[in-house]
């Protein structure tokens, strides 16, 4: 399912949960505790999150976008099933953290920078409880993400949510890094990249492009050489 003939906003993926499964895991996460969102001029009511993978695995911060050390926290390591799920990810996990918002809340238009996947990081919504009062507005387009599935959000598109329901809606959320598993996965499910892609090519992103700059230039041919000063270019332009 794809929201529109022109760049993904937002995408279903075939990946699908046992909702009695989400359900009994986070009925022991709510014995852990949860802290308030950061951002406290984003939202209204409270916007609470667990934290199951952060930097150095640490339970009082939930910093998503970072080069640091990600590790499993204490909380992620009693929960099986959700380590499970994250172990059907073929792929690098970064922030991975639980994220509730409470009954009639509401989390305002906003966008966040760096989390397309054209940015070569995948920002995925599992949604354990909610209902259809529940919604998205991205780009002014409104969705639903149904519960027990697997949604991708391009989070650097404006977006905003709307709990109007009168029950907190919960979310098990993975910042996955883009690989090539991950690009055959969501090129199988419809996903259109915004054109042109940075490096003019989609499985080139900003995590992967000076490893792959490195490598280029080991090889030491000059058409490798040309490719990895091209690349280069293109990097130093957009990080000056």
């Amino acid at each position: 399912m794809v929201a529109s003939q022109q760049r993904t906003r937002y995408l279903q993926l075939p990946f699908l949960f046992d909702i009695e499964r989400l359900n009994s895991e986070l009925a022991l996460a709510q014995s852990f505790t949860w802290i308030d969102h950061f951002n406290t001029n984003c939202y209204e009511k409270r916007w609470t999150c667990l934290p199951l993978r952060s930097v150095d695995g640490c339970t009082d911060h939930i910093l998503s976008l970072s080069n640091e050390n990600f590790l499993d926290t204490d909380f992620l390591k009693q929960c099986p099933y959700f380590q499970e799920i994250l172990n059907q990810f073929e792929c690098e996990k970064t922030s991975v953290r639980l994220m509730s918002l409470e009954a009639g809340g509401i989390i305002k238009p906003h966008r966040d920078k760096g989390t397309s996947f054209e940015d070569g990081l995948a920002r995925l919504h599992i949604p354990i409880l909610t209902n259809a009062a529940v919604e998205f507005v991205i780009d002014g387009e409104t969705i639903h993400f149904a519960r027990g599935h697997t949604w991708y959000l391009n989070a650097a598109c404006e977006h905003a949510v709307y709990n109007r329901s009168s029950l907190p809606r919960i979310h098990l959320m993975l910042d996955c890094i883009a690989n090539d598993w991950l690009h055959e996965v969501f090129y199988k499910a419809g996903f259109v990249p915004n054109n042109p892609p940075k490096y003019n090519d989609p499985s080139i992103n900003d995590n992967n492009v000076l490893e792959i700059i490195e490598q280029l230039r080991s090889l030491g041919n000059l058409e490798s050489l040309k490719f990895a000063d091209n690349l280069r270019s293109i990097y130093d332009k957009h990080h000056a």
